[in-house]
């Protein structure tokens, strides 16, 4: 690991100010760390400047009647264990829980796996389908960013020079669902996870893919398949699998062939919906 300095500021004003005196590349922040410390050792990553956000005042959970608001250096654990995650957004609660060990979600953050964009996350797909909008502060000012527009590929987002995640905000409770496939069931990288939920505002399914580059994607015609009630009709279920396994732009990778994943995806759809529609599926 290169030498860098390390600060910790206590404002966000702060914070913009020490990553914007240097380049994009000289100084990076440090959310939970759980990701950006192996590029740190690996020499991937070798900044004169590491900015901490553990002091920012960003920690928080918040539900505004159907509005959660979490800010973006939370630990994962907390949004974990609040009871209301886990019956109003039972597919976000689903996917905080596939990250890691206990411990490492005592230190992994929203704001951190979103700013890493990693193909194979687990919470990119979720916050997808759940229609999920990224605060963001920066030299600029304040704007927000729709999830989808957010992450634009692997290790790549629309974060500008100097610019912080400083929240997510998700519009409404949703029935929705996450499952994916693994060699091991824990500690391993998805080879292909689908996240699905049903927006009762909007009367549509949403639903996303992941775990292939270069990065997790909404599926249109398979929510326009599944149609508008819940639970979907079960031709039209069937008709959102046939164009999931077949029409989405699935790849293959080191870790999986396309063929394999283009398998498996039909299975966990059908189950992913079957779970948020209040039914009885598989693991």
């Amino acid at each position: 690991m290169a030498p860098f300095e390390l600060v910790a500021p206590a404002t966000p004003d702060e914070a913009i100010a020490e990553l914007g005196a240097l380049g994009a590349s000289d100084a990076v922040p440090l959310a939970g760390g759980t990701d950006l410390l192996f590029d740190l050792d690996d020499g991937r990553l070798a900044p004169r400047r590491v900015v901490s956000l553990r002091r920012l005042p960003w920690q928080t959970l918040d539900w505004n009647g159907p509005i959660l608001t979490v800010g973006s250096t939370l630990p994962l654990r907390r949004l974990e264990t609040d009871p209301e995650v886990r019956t109003r957004l039972p597919g976000l609660y689903t996917a905080v829980r596939a990250v890691g060990s206990v411990a490492l979600r005592h230190q992994a953050t929203l704001g951190g796996n979103l700013g890493r964009s990693a193909p194979a996350s687990d919470l990119v797909p979720m916050l997808l389908a759940l229609d999920a909008e990224i605060d963001l502060v920066g030299p600029q000012g304040a704007r927000t960013v729709p999830v989808d527009q957010f992450v634009i590929g692997s290790r790549r987002t629309a974060l500008r020079p100097a610019e912080l995640i400083r929240s997510v905000r998700f519009p409404e409770p949703r029935p929705s669902a996450y499952l994916w496939q693994r060699v091991r069931p824990f500690r391993d990288i998805s080879q292909m996870a689908v996240a699905v939920a049903y927006s009762p505002a909007r009367a549509r399914w949403r639903v996303a893919v992941a775990g292939f580059p270069p990065r997790p994607l909404l599926v249109p015609e398979v929510e326009d398949a599944l149609g508008p009630v819940l639970p979907p009709a079960r031709s039209d279920l069937d008709r959102g699998a046939h164009v999931l396994s077949t029409r989405a732009p699935i790849v293959g990778d080191k870790r999986a062939s396309e063929a394999y994943r283009r398998q498996i995806v039909r299975p966990l759809l059908e189950r992913a919906v079957r779970r948020a529609s209040g039914e009885k599926a598989g693991s």
